[in-house]
């Protein structure tokens, strides 16, 4: 076996493994909040190693690690109505301690290590804590939980990754962003969010043709993967500005065939905030 197909077994295996985890974590509350808790834990330890081997950065990795999985942890049971506002507290206090302990730890450059440390939070820890927020909505006196609207983001994000490939491999002339990712192509940025309006009609018809309909309508749910595709996008650039600044091709390993947890989650990373910003407006001006 040549290594070539070995390592396209061991990507496609490795992706549906991935795929299948993500897809059934969300049918059930608790199973998200396990599943993405200890993927907010990975993604933010494995930021911090990758900071810390810049010169003269030292990052206190555990603790900002669990900082960013308490984080993810405190809004999965604000949103889920599970527990008061004030369990935002601890995080809150870890934060200054982490600003305070720079101090006393004589560092060479205590700047450096504040402003990564924040980024791990705000890059990915605040990111990953919104799927709570699309995931739960309050209805009346009960909090509702929506599985099938977290998913859909998932789902564009694959289907935009799909369509955006096969249509660059076979269309692709025009560089979409050269400097950062040279591989991208305008083509295949259209071919993805083509794909994407039309697997998001779909999910809002059958979303829809349930009882009682859904929060959002079918149009509603095509801009919804509009914004999946043009926030993801940059989300996947982004990562890729972070890596090329550091002079590295994967963030990680974790993943068999498909790198690190950055890797895997980049997109999302941009495309979960943008989601709140756009439902919250959907649900104050439109509904």
């Amino acid at each position: 076996m040549s290594d070539k197909l070995k390592n396209m077994m061991v990507r496609a295996v490795t992706g549906t493994i991935f795929v299948a985890a993500v897809v059934v974590c969300f049918l059930r509350p608790q199973a998200m909040m396990f599943l993405f808790t200890l993927v907010t834990a990975l993604t933010v330890w494995e930021f911090t190693g990758l900071v810390n081997n810049v010169e003269g950065v030292r990052v206190n990795r555990f603790i900002t690690t669990v900082a960013g999985a308490y984080l993810f942890l405190a809004f999965a049971g604000v949103c889920s109505g599970m527990t008061p506002s004030a369990v935002f507290i601890p995080y809150l206090l870890t934060i200054v301690y982490l600003f305070i302990s720079e101090l006393y730890t004589k560092a060479p450059n205590p700047i450096a290590n504040w402003a990564y440390t924040m980024l791990s939070q705000l890059y990915v820890a605040l990111p990953f804590s919104m799927i709570n927020v699309v995931a739960f909505r309050s209805s009346g006196d009960a909090v509702m939980y929506d599985y099938m609207l977290p998913l859909s983001i998932f789902i564009f994000l694959w289907t935009n990754d799909t369509g955006a490939y096969l249509s660059g491999s076979m269309f692709g002339r025009h560089k979409l962003f050269p400097r950062v990712s040279p591989g991208k192509s305008w083509e295949g940025s259209i071919g993805g969010g083509i794909l994407v309006l039309v697997v998001a009609a779909v999910i809002g018809h059958v979303a829809n043709g349930q009882d009682g309909g859904h929060l959002l309508s079918v149009p509603a749910w095509m801009g919804l993967g509009l914004v999946v595709v043009f926030f993801g996008t940059w989300g996947d650039l982004v990562e890729s500005l972070f890596k090329r600044t550091l002079g590295i091709k994967d963030s990680g390993k974790i993943l068999p065939g498909h790198g690190g947890m950055l890797d895997r989650f980049d997109s999302s990373l941009m495309a979960f905030p943008a989601a709140v910003i756009y439902l919250y407006t959907i649900m104050t001006f439109v509904a």
